[in-house]
């Protein structure tokens, strides 16, 4: 069964990135792939900030990474950026930690003004990590994202076939990489 990780920047536990992370989740879930989700947040700040390698949750947070087959990397967009707290974790991954790795980077910000961030943000660190294979990301707007009244995440019509679609051509390679 092939394996996702999912890597959340957001330092908050209620965000509408978790909310679109979701929805995300339950589509591969039901293509029958293996997910786990590192929550960043939830790591030491001190492991983070003093990049302790050694920790615990540094050594079982990388090891996820590494057995994983595929990669969503989910952020936030902060002054134009993915936030801090993913940059100190995508430190402390191994120098080619994302090599033959299928990635897919998703951000939300709250302007149009942030839809580069990740071309012009993310990837680059992503390449240095060694990922060769970094789908089409997709960007949602704050505005895209609404609350239902079981706390689950509403998408707007054209987001919701945007993430669908970019979901459905990640599982695509995630099952072309593992079949080889």
């Amino acid at each position: 069964m092939p394996k996702v990780v999912i890597i959340s920047g957001s330092p908050t536990p209620t965000s509408r990135i978790h909310g679109v992370i979701e929805v995300a989740k339950a589509a591969l879930i039901e293509a029958g792939i293996e997910v786990d989700w590192i929550k960043v947040r939830d790591i030491p700040a001190e492991d983070l900030l003093y990049a302790k390698f050694d920790s615990e949750a540094i050594v079982n947070a990388n090891a996820l990474v590494a057995g994983a087959d595929a990669v969503f990397v989910a952020t936030p967009v902060y002054k134009a950026s993915y936030t801090g707290i993913l940059k100190a974790f995508l430190d402390l991954l191994p120098q080619k930690g994302l090599e033959r790795k299928v990635v897919l980077p998703l951000a939300v910000g709250g302007t149009i003004s942030h839809l580069l961030a990740i071309d012009y943000a993310l990837k680059p660190v992503l390449s240095a990590l060694g990922a060769q294979n970094i789908l089409q990301g997709v960007f949602v707007l704050d505005k895209q994202v609404t609350w239902g009244e079981q706390g689950q995440a509403i998408l707007d019509d054209e987001i919701s076939a945007r993430l669908q679609q970019s979901v459905a051509d990640f599982i695509q390679e995630i099952k072309w990489h593992t079949s080889r």
